[in-house]
């Protein structure tokens, strides 16, 4: 059955995160179509991982059978990460904006999984792996919007997942979810309601479709 890689990194738990309720949306339908399957789940707020360090950049270049305990120890975390990447059938990613680009949570990952001359290189080892992305952020940043220059989360991750890692990147983005607490954005409710509710339609249907793709 199908491996799916799970990853939330909203400071905010499900209920209070638009990303983490979205996703939640995502991996209900995925497994009502996979009962058996499994889902491999980092919450990279709760359980953070480490900055990559010097012993962790260093390692990847060089002898394995001239490392330092220090570096053993940080190639090995590179390693299991890159193995998860690997071994999924598909990912999911919850991604708010925090100050226009993505949690520094969800950076430590990708600093830690994109390993040149494995999971990035001119033969990405996960190459063309369906990779969900919930983008949610407080205001609107779409195509001509006055903050379109300020959107930085799927600008940078189509890049890194991509153009590096070799991924298939597709977004769902709900907008505009700070309407119902902001009472500035009271105006925007309705809006904010459509883009939440076209959400999670979006990701259940997405979901459904990428799970019968992948059994078929």
């Amino acid at each position: 059955m199908p491996t799916l890689l799970h990853l939330d990194s909203s400071a905010f738990p499900q209920g209070g995160s638009a990303s983490r309720d979205v996703t939640a949306t995502f991996r209900a339908a995925w497994e009502e179509q996979h009962p058996e399957g499994k889902v491999v789940y980092r919450d990279l707020a709760a359980d953070p991982l480490p900055h990559l360090d010097a012993a962790g950049i260093s390692a990847a270049f060089s002898d394995p059978s001239e490392h330092s305990p220090e570096q053993r120890a940080a190639f090995a975390l590179r390693t299991a990460l890159a193995e998860e990447l690997e071994e999924a059938d598909a990912v999911l990613i919850g991604a708010p904006m925090y100050n226009f680009t993505i949690p520094s949570s969800l950076k430590a990952w990708l600093d830690q999984v994109i390993v040149m001359g494995r999971t990035a290189g001119d033969s990405p080892s996960a190459a063309g792996t369906p990779v969900t992305v919930v983008a949610s952020r407080g205001g609107a940043y779409g195509p001509g919007t006055p903050r379109e220059g300020f959107e930085f989360v799927q600008t940078y991750l189509e890049k890194a997942l991509n153009g590096m890692l070799g991924l298939d990147v597709d977004f769902i983005v709900p907008e505009l979810t700070l309407a119902r607490t902001n009472p500035a954005m009271a105006d925007l409710i309705d809006l904010s309601d459509a883009s939440r509710n076209k959400a999670h339609t979006d990701a259940a249907e997405k979901a459904k479709a990428l799970a019968a793709r992948l059994a078929a």
